[in-house]
Parts: structure tokens; C-alpha cells; sequence
């Protein structure tokens, strides 16, 4: 038994809190840097067609504080990970405003999780102060960007391939994976 254990953990990260409810396009977004955003969604699209992944043209970005609350609603009923799976696909895919509730709650209601109980938490930002210190267990850890990786001390930003996120936690201290014998 190996004594390297994975734990999966969502942390969440405020990539851009000033971004109002109604969104904002990603060329405002970026308007004055040096970012090629063109250069940068094909780069991300070629990662997620590697893996099978579907990704959508999208031209906004929304803010994404209540759809966090709700993914911390959802680990408390233990669907965290559907939430996630469901929450980017809306986003990323289909373009979908993640800041307006009823939004959020259509999404709730197709994963046939309790429409009323995601209510009740998103009236009363039940999980406010949970999302509050993910902000800051994130400026803690100087996260700029998502995702975020870490292993041990190391960290690694961004959607990055396969073989770096190995190299990560091997740099921690994780044995090489064996390869299975070829035939």
C-alpha cells in the first residue's frame, strides 16, 4: 500500500468578483492586456477535445459567487460532484449566466436534487461564510488562476495535460506510475 494518498478537495476562488450579475464579455474582460483571447479558447478547446470534453464559443463571463454557495450546499447533501459536472457544462458549453438563480435552480431541478432546499440556501446564502473562506484559503495560497492544483508545497495553474499533473505530484513525492507491461 503506497503512503500517498489523493484528496480531492474544491476549493473556491474568486477569478473575477467584480464581474456584475448581468456579465461581462471576455473582450471588455480583457480590454488593455496582452492577452491573445483568441489564442488562449483555442488552446483550451484543443485540451478539452483531447479528452472528449465538449466545449462551447463562449464570448462572457459571469460572476460565479452564488453557483459557489450552491456547490456548497450540494456537498452538504452529498452531490457536490454532480453539481460541478452539471455547473460547467452551463457554463463553458452552453454559455449559461451562473449568477442568475433561477439559472442555477433549473440545473438543481435536472439533476432532480431538492428544488426548494437549494432555494432556501441560495435566499439565505446559507453557505456565505463557507465561500468566504475559500476566498481566503485561496489568497493564502496566492491562487491567480483555475484550476488550481497543488501537491505538498508545488503548484500548478491552469488546464494543463495529463503528464504535468503527473509530474506534480511526483515532484511532491509521489512514486512514478508503473506502467502496465506492453503485449
Amino acid at each position: 500500500m503506497s503512503r500517498y494518498q489523493l484528496i480531492k478537495r474544491w476549493t473556491y476562488f474568486p477569478l473575477h468578483p467584480e464581474t456584475p450579475p448581468e456579465g461581462q464579455t471576455l473582450e471588455d474582460l480583457f480590454a488593455g492586456r496582452d492577452f491573445d483571447l483568441e489564442a488562449a479558447q483555442e488552446r483550451l478547446r484543443l485540451l478539452m477535445e483531447q479528452e472528449g470534453l465538449p466545449y462551447g464559443n463562449r464570448s462572457m463571463t459571469y460572476n460565479s459567487r452564488l453557483a459557489q454557495e450552491l456547490a456548497k450546499w450540494a456537498k452538504s447533501i452529498g452531490e457536490e460532484e454532480r453539481l460541478h459536472h452539471a455547473l460547467n457544462q452551463a457554463y463553458y458549453v452552453e454559455g449559461l449566466n451562473l449568477a442568475q438563480p433561477k439559472i442555477l435552480l433549473h440545473i438543481v431541478e435536472q439533476l432532480g436534487l431538492p428544488v426548494d432546499a437549494a432555494q432556501q440556501a441560495l435566499d439565505n446564502r446559507t453557505f456565505q461564510g463557507e465561500v468566504d473562506h475559500d476566498w481566503q484559503r485561496s489568497r493564502q495560497f496566492r491562487v491567480t488562476g483555475i484550476p488550481t492544483f497543488t501537491a505538498g508545497q508545488y503548484m500548478m495553474s491552469g488546464a494543463q495535460p495529463y503528464e504535468w499533473l503527473e509530474k506534480l505530484v511526483q515532484q511532491a513525492g509521489a512514486p512514478p506510475r508503473e506502467e502496465p507491461p506492453t503485449p
